[in-house]
């Protein structure tokens, strides 16, 4: 966007900022799609917050640094919102949705403490850095294998050969899932991340994750039904093996520190759908924008020491989750405006990333900068809890990468957006080998 378009597009916000409310045009519009960092800009000049009817009937947006973090972490703003999202609509709309609902609000996603803090408690130790370690030398062999395949090929589609099964083969790996199953699941989540990633689904999109949901919630609970006979005849699963998420899972629900049935079905769902999606978009987002500054992947090449820190500008670069959303639980005044109780919060992650009170030139990549934290992986409780496996995964193909394919190049000069405003990502991202 120029930045007379720009300027055009602040006059717009501000003047219906004097209210708290977005103008009539949409937010996410094609253009968005494709580059949402100027409407964010655009939004933030106009004001603190704005009332949008854009998303899900209507909410409260916000952009900036400081108010997106407080939002995440304070229990004023409820995690609890999948009834106004899944089940607005007519009676017999509702009526047909509640297996959904049964199911999606029970993920450790959408629910506060007390029950989030007792899912968490269970599935942390599955991430612990320990159980982590001892996955890492799979996730080597995972990566060089994908990479063994693109030995002497001139051109191919990254997103295709790296980006999607990776991260699909670690949680499926993790989960004790057959390999025969990850095109099914693939499915199935992208069904969910559409979903998610309507700003209003309509009943259309709703029904086909409802039916994704269900399909994975059964494969679950057949394996889970398998993994019991064989735990009967004295299998154990130590940290770093396959199925060591599931066997965690199973020992807390024998414990009652997880209830079976739904609740137990919807955090083996979460954990594939989250597990690989925040991931794939990471690695594809990271790498294009790297190669799309030469001069940072050639700083990267010479000083492989700058990877951690190359991995959190990168998120906050592009994050791969652009927004979440909040319930109001108390009626409050935030910048003037009253938010009552039961209003939908969207605070917009991307936007925050690129705040220029928090961070200086935000539009510019910048593999050495330190400052601070994004927050791309959420912030307070509901941070997300495979970042450590994400940042992990990312790690290791990176490394590859600058190893085994230093000279790659970007094949085509528009980058191929998936979207998808919620998790922004790539569709493909052809590359070519010198």
């Amino acid at each position: 966007m120029t930045a007379a378009a720009l300027s055009a597009r602040a006059d717009v916000w501000s003047e219906a900022a004097q209210g708290g409310r977005a103008p009539g045009r949409p937010l996410v519009d094609a253009e968005f799609l494709r580059d949402p960092y100027p409407a964010y800009h655009a939004l933030r000049a106009a004001g603190p917050i704005h009332w949008s009817d854009e998303f899900f009937g209507g909410a409260w947006l916000l952009t900036r640094h400081e108010d997106v973090e407080a939002v995440l972490r304070d229990p004023l703003y409820s995690a609890r919102r999948t009834g106004g999202w899944v089940m607005r609509g007519s009676g017999d709309e509702r009526q047909a949705l509640c297996p959904f609902q049964r199911l999606f609000s029970r993920a450790m996603l959408f629910v506060d403490a007390p029950d989030h803090t007792r899912l968490r408690q269970v599935l942390n130790a599955g991430f612990r850095p320990a159980a982590l370690r001892a996955f890492a030398s799979t996730i080597e062999r995972m990566t060089s294998g994908l990479m063994d395949r693109l030995e002497g090929v001139q051109k191919f589609d990254f997103m295709e050969a790296m980006a999607r099964p990776l991260p699909a083969m670690v949680i499926a790996s993790l989960l004790g899932m057959d390999a025969a199953d990850q095109p099914d699941f693939l499915a199935w989540s992208e069904d969910l991340a559409t979903f998610i990633g309507a700003p209003d689904p309509d009943l259309a999109l709703k029904r086909r994750a409802q039916a994704s949901l269900l399909k994975m919630s059964a494969t679950f609970e057949a394996m889970l039904a398998h993994r019991r006979t064989q735990e009967a005849k004295g299998l154990t699963i130590r940290p770093g093996e396959q199925g060591h998420l599931i066997s965690l899972l199973m020992q807390a629900e024998t414990e009652g520190r997880i209830k079976g049935g739904a609740e137990l079905l919807a955090q083996c769902a979460m954990l594939l759908f989250a597990g690989h999606e925040t991931t794939r978009n990471l690695l594809g987002n990271g790498l294009h924008a790297l190669l799309s500054h030469p001069a940072q992947w050639q700083l990267l090449r010479q000083a492989p020491e700058l990877m951690s820190n190359a991995l959190r500008e990168l998120l906050r670069y592009e994050s791969p989750v652009q927004y979440t959303g909040r319930r109001v639980t108390t009626d409050t005044i935030l910048h003037g405006l009253r938010l009552r109780r039961g209003d939908l919060v969207v605070p917009l992650i991307g936007a925050a990333n690129r705040d220029p009170s928090r961070y200086r030139d935000p539009d510019a990549l910048d593999v050495t900068r330190r400052e601070g934290s994004h927050l791309s992986f959420g912030h307070g409780p509901h941070v997300c809890i495979g970042a450590a496996l994400t940042m992990m995964e990312a790690e290791i193909v990176f490394r590859a990468l600058l190893t085994r394919l230093p000279r790659i190049e970007l094949a085509n000069a528009e980058p191929d957006w998936n979207g998808n405003p919620v998790y922004r990502g790539l569709a493909s991202l052809h590359l070519r080998q010198n």
